[in-house]
């Protein structure tokens, strides 16, 4: 096959800067062929390189005792969990894929991350996922200007995903115990998705994406190469508009659950051989990640012949194998003179493979075709000494009318019950039951807390853990390996971050570290995915700067430290950029079995305490900026977000795991989006004692001491709306207020009063504010009482997305 000339044209087609292209030609000594210049262009791509990120990502906390493996090491963070037991978790990204084509760009998007896992040396043992979709119904915050056909798109998109997802997961074997999923109008046309995924190994069992072992033989496993998903890591480094989704399809990659299950076990089983020197993925970028990254890690060469490689389409140039991202595929180093037991084991399980290379002390990635040398890169240089920018970002100035908004001219609450309900089916707060109910969440009967209260809860047993060699397995037998109990949650209100990039990501961490608290854990690391529009417009790299400074501040409060992550930038579609959504998933730890904690209701007579201050009087829009009632009530998503001081935030965490740890902590709900009368409804109705059985159980609370001086219920005029407006708490402020740092928790009435004095002993605002019983929600305040039946509420939560999608 005759190679294009490599012209100017050809090098813009490929992403790459003229800067850039003679930054290669000066490695090279020369100028590169077509295949070393797709090459440059993929790992020289913002989703490889991190370009532009990099210089961002340094300011991350990521040092921790705990930390076995560390940010940008491997392929996913590791943390010691206690008696010999790690766990390693990673976050990733599929968006621009995924906007293509749902189901395929879903799919891959898990396989991928749970390949991160296993090519670590751990057993996948659970997943977590984050969805931005467009709005699915007219209702709420912009959603109003939706065309019918753009509605339709988006529940395609929705449902695509998801199934993806829920196909992916099935049938590889892994429970999919969390997740968030947002809908607003900025994510139209460009969805985002977001996958997690979680595994456990022992200490000794780490292994390492290293080419080491001058001499040792590379080996392929895993399905032939195809001509899908070429170029995929480029395409995720560019905007997505209509033309490049249309000529990017062959970009998205196939994905088989049913043969990535094989190859994780078969994997695992040779692990426990002793005979791998090193692993890595074919993940982004396909062979060419693989073999640069492995190389330059152990600052070795290596050399490969494609012609070995397992194909399956016919005539396949040097440029699609070595950029194919085919799935499934992994690429292992083996230790020489163990060849014989890597055929047998694949073999075994039925895989394709082939030694395809060896290991060398060159320092290069050698790649022939066809008996030619194709490829000649200095592996560490085209891997380790990409481009780095230094960008400046400029505030936007959208921002001073934001900081400026104020309520004036906006009505307070006159029908709480109907904004609540409003608030309730809103998608973005309804039950997320239509999502998870298509993932099998209690495969390998790992989960403790399933989906649907703040943080899932899954028990590592003995059996999650991978085969262990006969070194390993001598010196362990006979000592126990006591369970560890794990939650997890993930965590971004990308309305908040657009409105304050600052201030929103250090409330995505606050919360995610929240919900953990309220299942009874305490944090040990996070992983993040940055999820953010062009970083080449100053206003836009500003949000992405700011973002990751309050990311950053906010897993240092709460020592968290950040074990990896993804950047996935240029999320944007012809409409304008996203949000800035710098997703956080944290994981903690819990105790005992004990401690485990829901978010719902337990038994009639219990006491409500509410932790927190019940509104920011400091606040001039007392958390309402931003929030879910300005966005649904009134279409409006303006207004400063709420105030996050990340010390009151650690110090309420801490009382409130004391509290749990001290048996006095029935049950436990943070609030958020929609505020406190959201958290007590959802109090109310998210237990389910079957599938999809609920336990109703009701509350009466009395806010009348928590802000005695609410706004009446009815005005007479605009001007007593004013004057009330800046002399007194609003009721709406009151109800649907996002105010940070509040919990609903309930216990035993006989230990109400010693809860609240000792919650107030660490410094943290209590109150009992009702009690639990009866079969509706009832809220007294000094404007008034109001009543609503469970069921009223339950249907307009549990259902809303499922109507939606009918």
């Amino acid at each position: 096959m005759t190679e294009p000339a490599i012209t100017p044209e050809l090098v813009a087609k490929h992403n790459l800067t003229p800067e850039e292209y003679q930054h290669a030609v000066a490695i090279l000594g020369r100028t590169p062929s077509y295949t070393e210049l797709g090459i440059f262009s993929v790992m020289w791509s913002e989703h490889c390189s991190y370009k532009n990120t990099k210089p961002l990502l340094k300011t991350f906390p990521t040092k921790s005792p705990k930390i076995l493996v560390g940010a940008g090491e491997e392929n996913a963070g590791i943390i010691d969990i206690g008696d010999g037991i790690a766990i390693a978790f990673k976050i990733e990204s599929h968006n621009h894929p995924s906007a293509v084509e749902p189901f395929q760009g879903a799919t891959t998007g898990v396989g991928g991350i749970v390949r991160d896992i296993f090519t670590m040396g751990a057993r996948p043992v659970c997943a977590v996922n984050s969805l931005r979709f467009g709005p699915i119904t007219a209702n709420g915050e912009s959603d109003l200007s939706n065309s019918k056909a753009e509605i339709a798109n988006n529940r395609r998109l929705f449902a695509g995903v998801v199934s993806g997802i829920a196909h992916y997961g099935n049938c590889f074997g892994i429970p999919t115990v969390a997740g968030e999923v947002y809908f607003d109008k900025t994510y139209q046309g460009n969805p985002l998705v977001n996958a997690f995924c979680l595994g456990v190994l022992r200490h000794e069992q780490i292994t390492r994406g290293a080419a080491r072992g001058v001499g040792n033989p590379v080996f392929y496993v895993g399905p032939a190469t195809g001509r899908d998903g070429l170029a995929g890591a480029a395409f995720a480094s560019q905007d997505l508009t209509e033309e490049s989704s249309e000529q990017q399809r062959g970009a998205v990659q196939v994905g088989d659950p049913f043969m990535e299950k094989l190859v994780c076990e078969a994997c695992l089983e040779l692990l426990a051989t002793g005979a791998v020197a090193g692993m890595q993925d074919m993940g982004a970028a396909g062979l060419t990640c693989s073999t640069c990254e492995m190389a330059a890690r152990a600052g070795t060469g290596i050399e490969i012949e494609l012609d070995k490689v397992p194909q399956r389409a016919a005539k396949m140039s040097s440029y699609e194998l070595m950029l194919s991202e085919s799935q499934e595929r992994m690429l292992i180093v083996v230790h020489k003179g163990r060849e014989e037991e890597v055929k047998r084991i694949f073999d075994k399980w039925d895989l394709p493979w082939a030694e395809i290379g060896i290991i060398t002390d060159t320092g290069h990635m050698k790649v022939r075709h066809g008996g030619k040398l194709v490829v000649d890169i200095p592996a560490k240089k085209i891997a380790d000494e990409s481009p780095v920018y230094h960008r400046e970002g400029v505030e936007p100035a959208y921002l001073k009318d934001v900081r400026a908004f104020r309520l004036d001219g906006i009505p307070d609450s006159q029908s709480p019950i109907s904004d609540l309900l409003k608030l309730l089916a809103w998608p973005s707060i309804a039950s997320k039951n239509w999502v998870y109910r298509q993932y099998d969440h209690q495969v390998r009967d790992g989960s403790v807390v399933l989906p649907g209260s703040d943080a899932a809860v899954i028990r590592i047993k003995t059996d999650s853990l991978p085969v262990m060699t006969a070194d390993l397995a001598a010196r362990v037998a006979g000592t126990p390996v006591p369970e560890k109990l794990i939650a997890m949650t993930v965590d971004c209100n990308g309305g908040y971050v657009y409105l304050d990039p600052y201030e929103g990501a250090k409330i995505a961490v606050a919360e995610a570290c929240r919900n953990l608290a309220c299942s009874g854990a305490l944090p040990l690391g996070a992983t993040d995915n940055l999820n953010m529009p062009s970083p080449l417009k100053p206003e836009l790299f500003w949000q992405i700067k700011e973002s990751v400074r309050g990311l950053a501040e906010g897993c240092q409060a709460f020592n968290a430290p950040v074990t990896g992550g993804n950047c996935s930038l240029y999320n944007q579609n012809p409409a304008g950029p996203i949000d800035p959504t710098p997703t956080i998933s944290v994981v903690g730890l819990i105790e005992k079995l004990e401690h485990v904690t829901t978010q719902w209701f337990k038994d009639e007579g219990d006491a409500i305490i509410l932790l927190g201050d019940a509104v920011d009087q400091a606040d001039p829009i007392f958390g309402l900026g931003g929030s879910a009632y300005l966005q649904v009530v009134h279409g409006r998503k303006n207004g400063s977000p709420p105030r996050c001081d990340l010390e009151v935030a650690k110090t309420l965490h801490t009382t409130l795991i004391g509290l749990i740890q001290s048996g006095l902590v029935k049950s436990a709900h943070d609030c958020s989006e929609g505020g406190l009368a959201v958290a007590l409804a959802e109090s109310c109705i998210s237990q389910l004692i079957a599938r999809e059985t609920p336990r109703l159980i009701g509350a009466t609370v009395d806010l009348s001491r928590v802000a005695a001086d609410v706004s009446p219920l009815h005005t007479n005029s605009g001007e007593d709306q004013s004057r009330l407006t800046n002399k007194a708490v609003r009721l709406d402020a009151l109800l649907f207020g996002e105010t940070q740092s509040r919990i609903v928790i309930t216990c035993k009435a006989l230990d109400a009063v010693k809860v609240v004095e000792r919650a107030k002993l660490m410094g943290v605002p209590a109150v009992q504010i009702g009690k639990v019983g009866g079969d509706q929600l009832t809220v007294k305040t000094v404007a008034g009482e109001f009543a609503a039946p469970l069921t009223e509420l339950y249907d307009a939560w549990w259902n809303s997305i499922a109507r939606a999608m009918a």
